[in-house]
């Protein structure tokens, strides 16, 4: 039966690894590198537990997904005596749980000991992983999990493909990891894959980047969606063609191990699984042992959510968990993988089409959502992402977000019973209650951009023009020193020194009573019916999604920060910029109930020339 080197015993030496060393080993001393020697050593004598998010081996879904039939692994240590022990996790684990008579025992030496230990696999194990105790210091290279197959490997063919924009620091460095950990490993990965970058923004040296496996090309700016699709249509048309496709964004940290056990996990999988798409998790840049999302579902209320809870995974449990979560019936439904880390059989883009031509915002919901893939996930699978909260932009959240959604569900069908009115409807609302009347008209502007059909979104250039639009009418927020000096100059802000905020303040609300939760609810604020001119100020977070009812109430001004990036704004409220706004919409719900119909079908016989290869290939001037 084949062999396959599945996954390698990963340190690493990065700012996640040093803040977050659980995520590789749990330890009583620490693991340190050594650059002389170029070798691990595990400090002193103790424990070290290897069952963690890199380290441990996803057993039950690789006994589900694939071909693996037999589970070996190989160490190579020197140092003190130690011995290295077995573990699994099942349902019931909080910590590794020692599998008993699956050991090797080593004695002290300074030269390389070998320890090829075959694993015990059980029904009831989820992850399984291996401790070492050591005497004292002891030395590790080299090490790895080996499968064993019941059948031949798949002939795969990877494609790695980034879209970016002005994000040179983030895309040359993944490009310089590639090239040194994957191209240049010797590992049979090397030989069968090649990397696009669609630089969007034109910034990137394509000539010094670029080699046989590494390609940067210069692209006009298409957004997320078209870049992506370029790599896609790349991808479909390399010698040899490819088989896969991993879509990554450019603005994450990856460890080059998580694209190699893609790789070889494409390599053992099973023909039922193999048009299934693989979805790397987003962990959080900031947080490195977060999980945010490792796959996505279109609420039934119309917005993006994770199918999981946030996940801490230095802890056990949450390993896990991470593994034996069963998606709800309505998440099976509108399931997708966000395009941070998506990997898509091409047969999958050949069947179904390419994404919609969208800018960014929706293309990969829609795009997972319409596909009907099962969708695979695996611990240590995984991208750092910069959370939500600290890139927050009306411009996606409020003009992207609203249309895009619209239009992916009137075009393709996506996550039919989700309520994107509603989710209008309460943006809007939400806007207006904390004076944010002008990401209350990207909502509209949104709308109404939607209800021109699909002749608007297929032109040539105009999503990248619809997003410049949104990015110079959504609030304009300056720096923390010129919003200082615009409170000093206003008499209702008298005393207020942005210098004096702190977290407890711009998180913190008020509980209000019923009468004032029914008075909030029928007046917006105090803007309709009930028109008060309010009094004071109140200082809020700029994420569009919050709603800090009790503090905003019966205020005239608000002092709106983006804590991550320094910025804010004053909003003062208007009863009669409200009053335009309502009777705005009003008049769109109208034209809305009158068309929706018509539109619908206009929009749904567009799809097959929307996601053709031959109005991308114009899109893109490809031809």
């Amino acid at each position: 039966m084949p062999t396959l080197k599945f996954a390698n015993i990963l340190l690493e030496t990065n700012p996640r690894s040093v803040a977050y060393p659980s995520l590789y080993c749990r330890s009583d001393h620490p693991v340190v590198f050594d650059d002389h020697l170029g070798e691990w050593t595990m400090t002193g004598a103790g424990t070290f537990d290897f069952s963690t998010y890199f380290n441990s081996l996803s057993v039950m879904k690789l006994r589900k997904y694939t071909t693996a039939a037999k589970f070996a692994l190989h160490l190579e240590l020197k140092g003190a005596a130690c011995k290295v022990q077995q573990t699994m996790g099942d349902a019931f684990a909080h910590s590794s749980i020692p599998v008993e008579g699956v050991s090797s025992e080593l004695v002290a030496s300074d030269d390389w000991q070998t320890v090829d230990l075959p694993l015990e696999v059980t029904d009831d194990m989820v992850i399984l992983g291996f401790l070492v105790k050591t005497e004292g210091a002891v030395a590790i290279r080299n090490s790895y999990y080996v499968l064993e197959t019941s059948a031949a490997l798949n002939d795969i063919e990877l494609v790695l493909s980034t879209t970016t924009f002005k994000k040179e620091a983030f895309i040359e460095r993944n490009i310089g990891l590639v090239k040194d950990q994957i191209i240049n490993s010797g590992d049979s990965i090397a030989e069968h894959f090649h990397m696009y970058v669609m630089d969007n923004g034109r910034t990137l040296d394509a000539e010094k980047l670029s080699d046989d496996r590494v390609q940067v090309v210069p692209n006009d700016n298409v957004g997320g969606a078209g870049g992506f699709t370029r790599g896609m249509i790349t991808a479909m048309e390399q010698e040899p063609k490819a088989t896969n496709i991993l879509l990554m964004d450019d603005d994450v940290a990856v460890s080059p191990e998580s694209i190699k056990r893609t790789y070889n996990l494409l390599r053992i999988l099973k023909p039922e699984y193999r048009g299934d798409m693989i979805s790397g998790a987003m962990l959080n840049y900031e947080v490195g042992e977060d999980q945010w999302e490792d796959i996505g579902n279109m609420t039934p209320q119309g917005t993006f959510a994770g199918c999981k809870p946030p996940l801490r995974l230095t802890l056990f449990e949450d390993l896990v968990y991470n593994e034996l979560y069963t998606p709800t019936k309505w998440q099976k439904k509108n399931m997708y993988a966000a395009w941070w880390y998506c990997c898509i059989p091409i047969s999958v883009i050949e069947k179904n089409g390419l994404p919609l031509p969208v800018f960014v915002r929706c293309d990969d919901a829609e795009y997972g959502i319409r596909c009907k893939t099962g969708f695979i996930t695996m611990n240590s699978l995984c991208v750092w992402h910069m959370s939500f909260f600290e890139r927050y932009n009306p411009a996606v959240e409020r003009y992207q977000t609203t249309r895009n959604t619209m239009i992916a569900q009137a075009t393709c069908g996506m996550a039919p019973k989700a309520d994107f009115m509603y989710e209008l409807h309460n943006n809007i609302r939400l806007e207006l209650k904390k004076f944010g009347y002008r990401n209350a008209e990207l909502c509209l502007d949104a709308f109404e951009d939607f209800l021109k059909g699909p002749s608007f979104i297929k032109k040539p250039g105009q999503a990248e023009q619809s997003f410049m639009a949104a990015n110079r009418n959504k609030e304009q927020l300056v720096d923390f020193a010129t919003l200082q000096s615009q409170i000093d100059a206003d008499p209702e802000l008298n005393g207020l020194r942005i210098a004096d905020v702190d977290r407890q303040l711009i998180d913190g609300d008020k509980p209000r009573s019923l009468p004032e939760r029914i008075e909030d609810l029928i007046s917006d604020n105090n803007q309709r019916y009930l028109k008060k001119d309010g009094s004071g100020y109140a200082i809020i977070p700029l994420q569009g999604w919050l709603y800090p009812a009790g503090v905003i109430r019966g205020k005239h001004k608000l002092v709106v920060l983006d804590w991550y990036n320094r910025k804010g704004i004053i909003r003062t409220k208007d009863a009669e910029r409200y009053k335009e706004i309502k009777k705005r919409y009003a008049h769109d719900l109208k034209y809305y109930k009158a068309n929706i119909e018509r539109l619908r079908k206009e929009y749904a016989a567009a799809r097959s020339e929307l996601t053709s290869l031959e109005y991308w290939k114009n899109y893109l001037k490809m031809n």
